[in-house]
Order: structure tokens, then C-alpha cells, then sequence
């Protein structure tokens, strides 16, 4: 909206735009507010708090948005039993389905899908990242060979780099 009413606005006019109390237009708060969403409220600093509260007093859903993922992600960082996030993830799948938003509601399906295997990560809080970063290293060397001709050799190539 302030990119649009610049556009509009003459030399002669004054250009009015509205300033919350924390002196950041509405495309600065939106714009500064974004590195706050990816933490949780405990790690936000004094102006980060006094961001968010005018954020969401704004956008409500983004505060229920914010809510959902900051729940997730405090199941994920609790050092609790498989049985007891088992239950909160519960919890949380019917939070979704309270809140209505669609792009939730297709990560609860992708974690019912693949509930098993997430709630492994509760048994020892290990997942298959070091396997992924390694497959990803493999596949960038494989790329930067052009492909792969003498099967042995590339493997005996990547014994010695990456071993």
C-alpha cells in the first residue's frame, strides 16, 4: 500500500503514511518483523517484543500462524518420551484443524503420513542429516565428474575424499 500511495502521491502533496508507536511504517514493521518470526518469543529482544505486539495486534492470523509454529517447534526442542510427544503432537494437529489454515493442515497430513518415523527422533533426538549431507556431497562430486563411467574407481575416489 505505501509502494502504491508513492506512485500516486504528486511533488505538491504530502505524503502521509502511518507510523506506529515504535516509528516504523507499515511496510518497515512487516518488513523488520520477519527475523522475529523465526524465533521463539523467549529469544526476542525488547524491540523485537514491541515489534511483535504491534505485528500481530495488525494481523491477528499471523499470531495464530506464529502460535502454531512456535508449538511445533517447542515439541521438538522438550526432551520428552515418544509416548508424550505422541500426545502433543495430538494436541497440536487439533490446534490446526481449530485454526483453519490450509498450508498447516497439509504439513499435519505429511507428519500422520509419516508419523512412525518422526516419533523415532524422540528414541535417541538423532535424525538423518548426516546422511543427507553426505548423499548431497556425493551427488556434487558425481555432478562435477559428468557422470560416472568405472563404477569401482568412483568408488574407491570417494573412500579417499570423503573417508
Amino acid at each position: 500500500m505505501e509502494n502504491k500511495t508513492l506512485e500516486e502521491a504528486s511533488e505538491e502533496q504530502i505524503l502521509k503514511t502511518e507510523v506506529f508507536e515504535n516509528g516504523d511504517s507499515r511496510k518497515q514493521l512487516l518488513a523488520r518483523s520477519r527475523y522475529l518470526l523465526y524465533k521463539s518469543r523467549e529469544k526476542w529482544t525488547l524491540s523485537q517484543r514491541q515489534r511483535a505486539s504491534i505485528l500481530f495486534a495488525q494481523y491477528p492470523d499471523l499470531e495464530k500462524a506464529y502460535g502454531l509454529t512456535d508449538g511445533l517447534r517447542k515439541i521438538y526442542n522438550q526432551p520428552i518420551t515418544k509416548s508424550v510427544a505422541m500426545t502433543k503432537l495430538a494436541h497440536w494437529f487439533r490446534k490446526v484443524e481449530e485454526a483453519g489454515f490450509t498450508s498447516f493442515s497439509t504439513l499435519r497430513k505429511t507428519i500422520m503420513h509419516h508419523y512412525r518415523d518422526i516419533l523415532n527422533y524422540f528414541d535417541k533426538r538423532s535424525t538423518n542429516a548426516a546422511a543427507e549431507s553426505f548423499n548431497a556431497k556425493i551427488k556434487n562430486f558425481r555432478m562435477q565428474l559428468r557422470g560416472v563411467k568405472d563404477r569401482s574407481f568412483f568408488l574407491f575416489r570417494l573412500t579417499k575424499l570423503f573417508a
